[in-house]
């Protein structure tokens, strides 16, 4: 039998490299990756119980959420729907000339148009009443964007309702002079999984902003053009 021999020394200025816990390491990972996927359950669930509701409903009453509008009556069965609402610090009758020009090519959607314009929409939003621009009628076209898909005028009832389809601006007047811009929009989600994240991941945000900055362009300039002719 041979003799023993100890093992000798590492040379000078070398290191002996320490073993890597592997399970450690894979253990640490799938901490992390429960974590982060935890907390984007948690934002999903906060967005669709917090903040959709509040969006999808921005501004509107219980009553004004469910009362029946007239454009009701074009809105495709199983579409989602939003209803928002504005108090508009002026009447009925001095906001309906600023929706009786609404479109591209016309007035505009008062909205944010630097936003539209990045996706070449051409949008000039007036800040006038332009008397050139003729009042829509039913069945008159109005685009959304240049060259781009049109609605259709469904119903124009003076000083109270204009709908384009199943989108629905409707001005209701309050006893105090004031009036509330309730606006109705449906959508058509497809059925294919890309139609659902289209709607849900983009469309939906997307549309709360335009329409929320068409509102609030409404309202300021109604009640600006109503203090100019006071």
């Amino acid at each position: 039998m041979s003799a023993f021999t100890p093992a000798s020394d590492p040379p000078s200025g070398s290191y002996t490299a320490l073993p890597i816990n592997r399970r450690s390491l894979l253990e640490r990972r799938f901490s992390r990756l429960l974590l982060l996927l935890l907390a984007m359950a948690l934002l999903g669930f906060s967005y669709y119980v917090v903040v959709r509701p509040w969006h999808m409903r921005w501004g509107a009453t219980e009553t004004e959420r469910v009362m029946p509008l007239p454009g009701d009556r074009f809105i495709p069965p199983g579409a989602i729907v939003s209803t928002r609402a504005i108090t508009i610090n002026a009447p009925p009758q001095a906001v309906w000339p600023w929706l009786m020009q609404i479109g591209q090519g016309r007035a505009g959607f008062y909205s944010h148009d630097w936003l539209e314009n990045l996706f070449a929409a051409r949008m000039e939003n007036v800040e006038v009443l332009d008397p050139s621009i003729p009042p829509l009628q039913i069945g008159d076209q109005v685009s959304m964007q240049h060259d781009g898909p049109a609605l259709t005028v469904s119903v124009v009832e003076p000083e109270r309702a204009l709908a384009f389809d199943g989108w629905t601006l409707y001005l209701h007047p309050q006893q105090d002079g004031t009036t509330r811009l309730i606006v109705r929009y449906p959508f058509a989600v497809g059925e294919s999984l890309w139609d659902k994240v289209y709607y849900y991941a983009i469309f939906e945000e997307w549309h709360f902003v335009m329409e929320t900055g068409m509102m609030l362009g409404i309202k300021q300039r109604a009640e600006a053009h109503g203090e100019q002719s006071s």
